[in-house]
């Protein structure tokens, strides 16, 4: 099954609503869902903007269970798709910074597909601390980007505690994409 017309048509009529030239390849969400460790299945695992349903499809593929993905999704028709393509999987019509707010606790990973190097970083920063609000101890933050350093600014990084983990680059995405993992710092003071 192919994403590309729903993107392209999504990139078409809202061109605000998409940030990116394709939809994920299937070699960076599998990627990207390996990412996820194998202590945090089964248990909640977040997803921020899934977009497509790529990622999401390839976190269920890694055993993430329905009932435990919880997706956030700004974009109504985003939303309406992966609700309507992945039975069981919560879908939060909601932007990232409400995860803080959601219920959600010990959360074992947060995947993001947010284009966090176009949005400004005060807001950058509200998603950063909304997802390590829900985070256990050891729990991870994956975020991959297009650019050639780590997608959050390294005076965030230090402002919060946060320390990476750089990946591999994915070749086979367009455009090609590097894999950054993050985890707080604090927790090991």
């Amino acid at each position: 099954m192919s994403d590309l017309p729903f993107f392209l048509g999504r990139l078409v009529r809202r061109p605000h609503e998409v940030a990116a030239v394709a939809p994920s390849s299937q070699a960076l969400a599998r990627a990207m869902a390996m990412e996820v460790p194998d202590d945090a299945i089964p248990g909640p695992v977040v997803e921020l903007g899934p977009g497509t349903g790529r990622i999401t499809r390839a976190l269920l593929e890694r055993g993430v269970a329905p009932p435990d993905l919880h997706c956030f999704e700004m974009s109504a028709d985003f939303a309406d798709h992966i609700r309507h393509n992945f039975d069981g999987v919560n879908v939060h019509h909601a932007p990232a910074q409400s995860l803080g707010q959601s219920g959600l606790r010990d959360v074992g990973a947060v995947i993001s597909g947010l284009p966090l190097l176009s949005i400004p970083n005060p807001v950058v920063e509200d998603i950063l601390n909304a997802s390590f609000s829900v985070l256990r101890p050891g729990g991870v933050f994956v975020q991959f980007t297009y650019g050639p350093t780590p997608p959050v600014p390294e005076e965030l990084r230090e402002k919060l505690r946060l320390s990476h983990i750089r990946g591999r680059r994915i070749w086979n995405n367009l455009p090609p994409a590097r894999i950054y993992t993050f985890r707080g710092t604090a927790e090991l003071a």
